[in-house]
């Protein structure tokens, strides 16, 4: 029989853990150790920890963590909009001033903790070389 229909094994790793590396990124900190900074600046990832030395120079998070806070902020935006709109009619200026300041504000807030836990959870899915393997 020939090589190609028998296809290479590959080596299987072990899993790792989602929730708690997602959770570690989203505190700022290593995904693999828990220990070391994630980010050197407000949205600039590390390239290694300096605590484990772990490569988190792989990461690819793009633009989802500016979608995923534009998610969380507009329901939370217009939900609470929406339910101070029932309670009474509120001068327009005040509406002017809340919600463009209370947006801003809960989309800085979020927008380093959700890209962490993208890195950590990308780190935990072994995507983008994260497993070892550069592809």
């Amino acid at each position: 029989m020939s090589e190609l229909e028998f296809p290479a094994r590959e080596e299987v790793l072990p899993p790792r853990d989602r929730w708690l590396s997602m959770r570690r990124g989203f505190a700022g900190q290593c995904p693999h150790c828990g220990q070391g900074a994630m980010f050197g600046r407000y949205l600039k990832v590390n390239p290694h920890c300096a605590s484990c030395g772990e490569d988190l120079s792989h990461h690819r998070a793009d633009d989802l963590p500016a979608y995923i806070v534009l998610f969380i902020v507009g329901h939370v935006v217009i939900g609470t909009l929406m339910s101070t709109d029932a309670d009474g009619v509120w001068p327009l200026w005040i509406h002017m001033i809340i919600w463009p300041l209370l947006t801003l504000i809960l989309s800085l807030a979020l927008l380093q903790p959700v890209k962490g836990a993208v890195v950590g959870l990308q780190w935990a899915l072994r995507m983008h070389g994260f497993g070892g393997d550069e592809t």
